[in-house]
């Protein structure tokens, strides 16, 4: 009998660069790779607030260094994915995490200025950080992509059009880029949060919370931004070599609930 291969479960020394990852899901990504022993590229549009996180990965021992990073410009991309894989040496994963919401109806007069804000940091950002990366990713042994999209993406709210259309683009790009890339062991997958406790949800009472969770999702409860980041963590470690172009909802039973 042929013996069972061993398949790595470890991302310890890999190169990890986590957009939106001052707070959050962002920020628990970054902390939940850290731990694992992976060297992680902190980066979101305030330098301070990327620096923080930074600080307190090395605090707990592990390394990471921050950048200043606007995902909606273009410019800054192609700059600075080069400059992070060159400090580290490399470059294993990329986690596109960055995120804007803002609600519209469809006949409000400010619609397209809605639109126009939120699909280059929602949508856009996503291929422009890939292709930068692409290049250092190709030189890894065990190259990884989540796209980090959301529930909306599979179902919507209304006046939420502008964002639940920009999420289900990261979807499909999701898929398209897993067939393409594949051939080359490149990993393309994506994570749909559900009712996560973020600054995006902050705004929501306790109160509103418990009875949306209890109505609406299995678990009847708001999942915390960890249990977002471990499964980013598990699509990443080298031994899921053979999972590409999925979309995995971590919304405790949202979807799967009818009413």
């Amino acid at each position: 009998m042929d013996p069972v291969p061993h398949l790595s479960r470890s991302v310890a020394g890999k190169v990890v660069l986590v957009t939106g990852a001052a707070s959050g899901m962002g920020r628990a990504t970054a902390h939940v790779f850290a731990r694992e022993g992976a060297k992680v590229a902190v980066t979101d549009r305030r330098l301070e607030d990327a620096e923080a996180v930074a600080a307190d990965i090395r605090a707990e021992g592990g390394e990471a260094k921050a950048w200043a990073f606007d995902v909606g410009d273009a410019a800054t991309i192609a700059r600075l994915v080069p400059e992070m894989a060159d400090h580290f040496g490399g470059l294993d994963v990329v986690v596109n995490n960055a995120g804007v919401s803002g609600f519209r109806r469809i006949d409000d007069p400010a619609y397209d200025e809605m639109w126009d804000w939120q699909f280059p940091i929602l949508l856009a950002a996503h291929q422009r950080i890939i292709r930068a990366a692409l290049p250092y990713l190709r030189k890894s042994e065990s190259p990884r992509i989540v796209n980090i999209a959301s529930t909306e993406a599979l179902g919507a709210t209304a006046m939420d059009s502008i964002y639940s259309a920009a999420k289900a683009g990261v979807t499909g790009l999701t898929r398209a880029l897993a067939v393409e890339l594949g051939r080359e062991g490149i990993t393309v997958n994506c994570v749909c949060p559900g009712p996560i406790r973020t600054g995006m949800t902050a705004g929501i009472s306790d109160e509103h919370k418990t009875i949306f969770a209890k109505r609406r999702t299995a678990m009847g409860r708001y999942g915390n931004p960890e249990e977002v980041a471990h499964v980013t963590l598990s699509l990443c470690l080298p031994a899921a070599s053979y999972i590409t172009g999925v979309t995995i909802p971590v919304d405790g039973g949202l979807m799967a609930r009818n009413a």
